[in-house]
């Protein structure tokens, strides 16, 4: 963790890579992350803990498999989701987007469970800044 203000911009301008979360910071035992995200990420489901999402900038989809059927949340700039411990879904995003993810330190970006992962979905615990 770092003692000194960080800038999500510029933090942002040091990688090109989509759906490659960066490490900013940690908040107890949680990560905070940011990505730059375009295109389909894959369904996936985290058993065991919650997943927070901020838009900083663009559009991000994110499709829930519920039990009353799947459905589409549409989250715009400086918009937050809370996607429930053990619900299965696919963030995407057409145009792209540069998102913050909040979660426990060591969780996979893929979940506990997934589908076949594409070969532009890094599978990380993500890289620090």
């Amino acid at each position: 963790m770092t003692t000194q203000p960080i800038d999500i911009n510029t933090a942002l301008d040091g990688f090109d890579a989509i759906w490659s979360p960066r490490i900013i910071t940690n908040v107890n035992d949680y990560d905070i992350r940011i990505a730059k995200v375009k295109g389909d990420h894959v369904w996936h489901v985290h058993e065991s803990t919650d997943e927070f999402f901020l838009v900083l900038d663009g559009e991000l989809d994110i499709a829930l498999r519920e039990p009353d059927g799947e459905r589409v949340v549409t989250l715009r700039k400086d918009s937050v989701f809370v996607v429930p411990r053990g619900t299965f879904h696919k963030p995407s995003s057409h145009a792209g987007a540069h998102i913050m993810v909040v979660e426990p330190i060591g969780t996979l970006s893929v979940g506990d469970r997934h589908e076949e992962v594409p070969s532009y979905v890094d599978v990380t615990t993500g890289h620090r800044v």
